[in-house]
């Protein structure tokens, strides 16, 4: 009966000091969700680990908060999801602030913006975004996204035609079967390079820039608070300048001879120098 008894005892002290390991490791652990999916912001490398700015980005923020940081993979319609029932700490994976998502998760300063870029084809009748609302245009956008809200909006006049990922609407205007693609001016850039022959990458100006924050669950002030004292000290301190030369260098080179305002400038309307 001692033995048994003694057993017990062992068994118990040996779960609560790995429950209380556990439990420390939780607490020195920030747990960050992204989708993996948007080289060169949020993805992975050759051998399967997250990389990339965002990736880099969320890792100083740990050191800055002497937080370890695990990242999780989740799809982007389980992004927010994750936060509401707080699977995870934050998300940081190039996400827009909106009204709507302000109503169910807290933002961040923004840190980044995003603008709407067009792949023209050069036969088409597009040629500049005066000729993108007329009749007979025919404009490719992926389903649910900025641009397809945009075009939803703005260009009524024109035919819109509607995709469910990026490859097919830039196959269309490849093909002439669209006049025009749009989308982020990263994916139409870089889509530009791959159908040079073809296309053309044409900014469109007055549009108002997409913000883009760090998500939190409802509630999480202290976080958010060190989230906005880590973004001005890391602009400050020249960390978006390293990472877009790190891994941006040529994109940064290109936007500046496009007219495309650079991610990491939030003075809406000037391109960085």
């Amino acid at each position: 009966m001692k033995r048994v008894l003694c057993s017990i005892f062992l068994i118990l002290t040996i779960t609560t000091i790995f429950v209380g390991c556990s439990s420390k490791k939780d607490k020195d652990t920030l747990v960050v969700g992204m989708e993996l999916a948007y080289p060169p912001f949020e993805t992975k490398d050759q051998v399967g680990n997250p990389a990339g700015i965002s990736v880099d980005f969320i890792r100083e923020f740990g050191k800055f908060i002497g937080k370890n940081i695990k990242i999780e993979n989740i799809a982007w319609d389980g992004l927010i999801p994750s936060l509401q029932t707080k699977k995870v700490d934050m998300v940081i994976s190039s996400m827009t602030i909106t009204d709507e998502r302000k109503g169910i998760v807290d933002f961040s300063n923004p840190y980044a913006n995003s603008l709407l870029g067009m792949l023209v084809n050069r036969d088409g009748k597009v040629k500049t975004v005066e000729d993108l609302n007329k009749s007979g245009a025919v404009i490719a956008v992926k389903t649910g996204s900025t641009g397809f809200l945009y075009a939803k909006k703005y260009l009524k006049d024109a035919q819109i035609r509607s995709f469910p990922d990026e490859s097919a609407c830039v196959t269309e205007v490849v093909q002439g079967k669209a006049d025009v693609f749009l989308y982020d001016q990263l994916t139409i850039y870089r889509n530009w390079q791959k159908n040079k022959e073809v296309t053309e990458a044409i900014f469109i100006p007055f549009q108002e820039a997409e913000k883009w924050g760090v998500a939190f669950p409802k509630g999480n002030e202290e976080l958010v608070t060190k989230m906005n004292e880590f973004i001005e000290k890391f602009y400050s301190s020249g960390g978006f300048e390293k990472l877009s030369e790190k891994y941006l260098l040529d994109e940064r080179k290109a936007f500046k001879e496009l007219g495309f305002q650079w991610f990491f400038d939030l003075k809406n309307g000037e391109n960085d120098a």
